[in-house]
């Protein structure tokens, strides 16, 4: 008897359990299981002792202990909670929808969607962490197509650089670095000399020789692939100097190999005083044409407080004839010093040697600093600005409109 309940709690258990899992219907299948197993056992028990009693005790006992063994099988098996399997559900079926729903969601998410307090915040918020997931994935996309350029670009500077050292291109390179060559150095010996004081390291800064170097670098470079270079002189060049560091640092191993003239003695010791003429801004004399018989100074300063005079002064100490680039003939000068930088001049020097046009000259001024040329005579626009500038500051405004009436009718 015992052996065939056994049996049959075995078959239910093997076959109708596993059923009733996949479909959350468990439990109550095992208590049906449990019925069916104690009414026949029960009925048995009543074809052998058809007077006996049923025990309610021992009933109950046996159904109690099979609630229990239910339970204990369900918690083994740990669910997530119906209201997450929902929500989950709700989900997949808005996915299926072509509604925008994240692809990976987590249990805090899912939390807060289902504490969303009406449908369309819950759309708003599913959108939201929609935008995020594809954010991230762009990024990531961004990230991985910048690791593959960058491994390509590493791979071709890897190999031989075809492109780069091909016949035709390096051919080319080297035949102007040649002609480059070959012109300065025939202006060693037949070209117009061209000073670059360099005795004012004192009047400036570390950070102002640093500017100074890099400017009469490109300086030499713009002078080396002129037609016509100058023979380019740094006097009052001192060893050790920190010029001489920072040049150094500038161009390392072609320092030595500079075509142009480094001495430590003054340009009065090795040129006539008679034909020196000194550039700086400060001179009172204009400079009207470029003279390819003199010898032009241009001092290596550059200087961010401007101070005023102090090339001037030297030159004036040392006897030398002055001038200044007719800029204010010249140009409309609006905003900004009439400083201009040592490659600036050095472009304007080479464009007068060659074409002696002042307009073409003075293009490579900054086109920040002059509204345009002048057109009219210089006189009457200077007139002009003074008139604008004093109605601007409110001073004699009455005298200055009655000059404006006088001199431009209304006609």
């Amino acid at each position: 008897m015992q052996s065939a309940n056994m049996l049959l709690r075995k078959i239910v258990r093997s076959s109708v359990l596993p059923f009733a899992a996949q479909h959350g219907m468990k439990k109550d299948l095992f208590l049906l299981s449990r019925t069916l197993s104690l009414s026949l056992c029960l009925k048995q028990d009543k074809s052998c002792e058809p007077s006996g009693k049923l025990d309610l005790d021992e009933w109950k006992k046996v159904m109690k202990s099979g609630l229990q063994e239910g339970v204990s099988e369900v918690v083994s098996e740990p669910k997530e909670p119906s209201s997450l399997a929902a929500a989950r559900e709700t989900l997949e079926m808005w996915r299926l929808a072509g509604r925008a729903v994240p692809e990976n969601i987590s249990e805090e998410q899912l939390k807060t969607f289902m504490e969303c307090p009406s449908k369309s915040a819950k759309k708003k918020y599913l959108k939201y962490l929609h935008l995020k997931e594809l954010h991230k994935k762009n990024d990531k996309r961004k990230m991985h197509e910048k690791r593959e350029r960058k491994l390509e670009a590493q791979d071709q500077a890897s190999k031989t650089d075809e492109t780069k050292k091909s016949s035709f291109i390096c051919m080319w390179s080297s035949t102007m670095d040649k002609a480059y060559n070959w012109r300065a150095a025939q202006s060693m010996i037949f070209g117009q000399p061209l000073v670059f004081d360099m005795s004012y390291e004192k009047e400036m800064s570390v950070r102002e020789v640093t500017n100074t170097v890099r400017q009469i670098s490109l300086s030499e470079s713009c002078n080396r692939r002129s037609v016509d270079p100058f023979h380019i002189h740094f006097c009052n060049f001192k060893d050790d100097s920190l010029y001489h560091r920072e040049f150094i640092k500038q161009y390392r191993e072609a320092w030595d190999k500079l075509l142009i003239t480094v001495t430590d003695q003054c340009y009065t010791e090795i040129f006539p005083k008679d034909k020196l003429i000194y550039l700086t801004a400060d001179s009172p004399k204009v400079m009207k044409t470029f003279d390819h018989d003199k010898i032009y100074i241009v001092g290596s300063m550059v200087d961010k407080s401007i101070k005023t005079g102090v090339s001037l002064a030297r030159a004036k100490r040392l006897g030398l004839e002055t001038a200044a680039l007719p800029l204010d003939k010249y140009l409309l000068w609006s905003t900004g010093a009439k400083n201009l930088t040592l490659d600036q001049v050095m472009h304007i020097l080479l464009t007068l040697k060659d074409t002696a046009d002042w307009k073409k000259a003075l293009e490579f001024v900054p086109k920040r600093k002059y509204c345009g040329f002048v057109n009219k005579p210089v006189k009457e626009l200077k007139k002009t600005l003074d008139l604008i500038n004093t109605l601007k500051l409110g001073k004699g405004r009455e005298n200055v409109q009655k000059q404006l009436a006088k001199s431009y009718p209304k006609k």
